[in-house]
């Protein structure tokens, strides 16, 4: 089965265009998503879960397809679970073609560079904001505050609620310094 499959952009917003060059390629089934937004993929649900062997999607470009690198990661592997195809016209992508690596394969590593990525320049930024001496999390507690609610709690005149009310030290932050 060629299957096309579309979903409103700002500048096709009825899919007329998408529909029309998929209709190029001989999709013979055509599931239309009626919102852009990503919280509401029902015809890629229910597309998906049709799915059967050497069945092939066809789409405009891999956006309309998937909301996020990791969310086309998901879709591949299920493409792949069902042994389906993929064809991204604006990209050239067809999945069907031999390669030296598959299209998966390609898209995990992405997914992995990205998140590498992210986390490299944000500890990066830690370690700059740090040599500026800003520093990062919740602020601590004032010391006095916390050598006044441990000696009210020890007195076991005070409940916690009355520690909190006069330190402002917290039931968990209090047993926190206790244990050390």
């Amino acid at each position: 089965m060629i299957i096309g499959y579309a979903r409103p952009t700002e500048k096709d917003v009825n899919c007329k265009n998408q529909i029309s060059l998929l209709e190029q390629y001989g999709c013979t089934d055509f599931y239309i998503e009626e919102h852009p937004s990503p919280q509401k993929r029902v015809q890629l649900i229910k597309m998906m879960s049709i799915l059967g062997e050497n069945d092939l999607i066809i789409v405009e470009k891999l956006h309309s397809f998937a909301d996020s690198t990791r969310h086309l990661v998901e879709l591949l592997n299920e493409l792949n679970r069902r042994k389906a195809f993929l064809l991204s016209l604006k990209e050239g992508i067809d999945t069907r073609k031999p390669m030296d690596h598959s299209f998966l394969e390609i898209v995990q590593s992405i997914v992995e560079l990205q998140s590498d990525t992210i986390s490299q320049k944000t500890k990066i930024g830690m370690n700059e904001a740090k040599q500026k001496g800003i520093v990062s999390g919740r602020p601590r507690k004032p010391d006095e505050n916390i050598k006044k609610a441990i000696e009210m709690y020890n007195s076991k005149q005070f409940n916690l609620a009355e520690i909190k009310e006069k330190t402002g030290i917290s039931k968990s932050t209090l047993y926190r310094y206790l244990e050390n």
